[in-house]
């Protein structure tokens, strides 16, 4: 080893040029942290991401025994036990529709946590099919459940709501487009959101450290909570608990799919505008660097087993729709595409291939317009 003499200097001297270059050349690592708040080394640490836990590279052969032992890992990592709470709803208000009812029932979605939620349900006995609808994140905390339920209770989460819609779905709101096909939709509040408020932008980051300290995560409580609604919803009795879809838009995108491959109640799945592969997603530019919001979408640990498909595709063989617009500015052509590729795969694996659809609109973005709720909705009555 050679010896160098160590010479203490202040910072100024540190960033002259000569210097630099010297440290360089000797191979010292300067700046460590690069645009966008990436590690200069996080090519390598992709690279390390071989994702061996996917199917097929696990050691399982036989694809329920992978099932199991995936979504026992995936389990493990959401830094949230599993809630067997008696629901005990209550329904506190319901009102007469246009062909349908609305209804608010109060529910224990936790056993920490009793919230209000909106469900429309078509009018007749049933059993009918069913849609759990999850909401966007958008950085939009006032409103959570009526992005996707028009709300008939609160004049200004009204005027909230009528705008979101008119942003992102063509002035249409998904349940009410829903039930008058004849599906019964349930819609709940994450953590932060409407009933459940209290939360800023900036205080996203907060608050996912003060979940991690209390040895919870805001991912996982959001899969969690995700998944007893499902199971909630299962046992409304106007329902059919074999007919439930998860359905959702960007963060609710990603909900849909996931809640599908943590729960057996989701018979089908309607993703919009959440999936790609994680390494291409990881990349200098893109939102998920900024932090804040990727905290909600975010379950450490987890990439060291699974891609982001690899954990869809615990759903498989079930049906799902996963579409996403051309020019979304939040996910790569490359990563959509290894992505639905990687799901092709595996319901290709068991000749359940007519069961995904995967769609890519030309020319449109980080919506959920009428055209592609028609193409969805369609869908979805095909399989349900």
């Amino acid at each position: 080893m050679k010896r160098r003499s160590v010479i203490s200097l202040p910072a100024a001297a540190l960033a002259a040029p000569h210097l630099s270059d010297a440290l360089a050349a000797a191979g010292f690592e300067g700046p460590s942290v690069v645009t966008g708040n990436l590690p200069v080394f996080h090519e390598r640490l992709k690279d390390e991401l071989t994702f061996p836990l996917a199917w097929p590279n696990s050691r399982e052969r036989d694809f329920g025994d992978w099932k199991r032992r995936a979504r026992h890992q995936f389990e493990s990592l959401l830094c949230q036990p599993a809630d067997r709470t008696p629901f005990e709803p209550e329904i506190v208000d319901e009102q007469a529709g246009p062909g349908y009812r609305r209804r608010q029932v109060v529910l224990n979605v936790t056993r920490h946590s009793r919230v209000r939620a909106t469900m429309l349900l078509p009018d007749g006995p049933g059993p009918f099919p069913a849609a759990l609808l999850l909401h966007d994140h958008g950085a939009r905390f006032d409103i959570g459940k009526e992005k996707l339920i028009q709300p008939w209770y609160d004049e200004t989460r009204l005027a909230s709501a009528q705008a979101w819609a008119g942003r992102y779905f063509s002035d249409r709101f998904v349940g009410d487009q829903l039930v008058q096909r004849g599906y019964a939709v349930l819609a709940v509040d994450a953590l932060g959101w409407g009933d459940r408020g209290g939360l800023t932008y900036d205080g996203q980051q907060a608050l996912a450290s003060n979940l991690f300290n209390l040895g919870s995560s805001p991912a996982g409580l959001m899969a969690r909570e995700d998944a007893r609604a499902a199971a909630f919803l299962a046992t409304v009795p106007e329902v059919d608990p074999r007919r439930i879809a998860a359905v959702g838009f960007s963060m609710g995108g990603y909900r849909a799919w996931q809640v599908a491959a943590l729960s057996d109640h989701i018979a089908a799945t309607v993703a919009v505008c959440w999936m790609t592969g994680l390494k291409e997603m990881m990349v200098p530019g893109n939102n998920t660097l900024r932090g804040q919001s990727a905290f909600y979408m975010l379950h450490p640990g987890l990439y060291r087993h699974l891609d982001i498909p690899d954990v869809a595709a615990l759903a498989a063989p079930r049906p799902m729709f996963v579409m996403g617009g051309e020019l979304d500015p939040l996910f790569t052509a490359e990563g959509t595409a290894v992505a639905h590729a990687k799901l092709a795969g595996v319901w290709s694996s068991q000749r359940a291939g007519h069961r995904l659809r995967t769609m890519t609109w030309p020319g449109l973005g980080h919506v959920f317009t009428a055209e592609m709720q028609e193409e969805a909705f369609t869908w979805l009555d095909r399989h349900l």
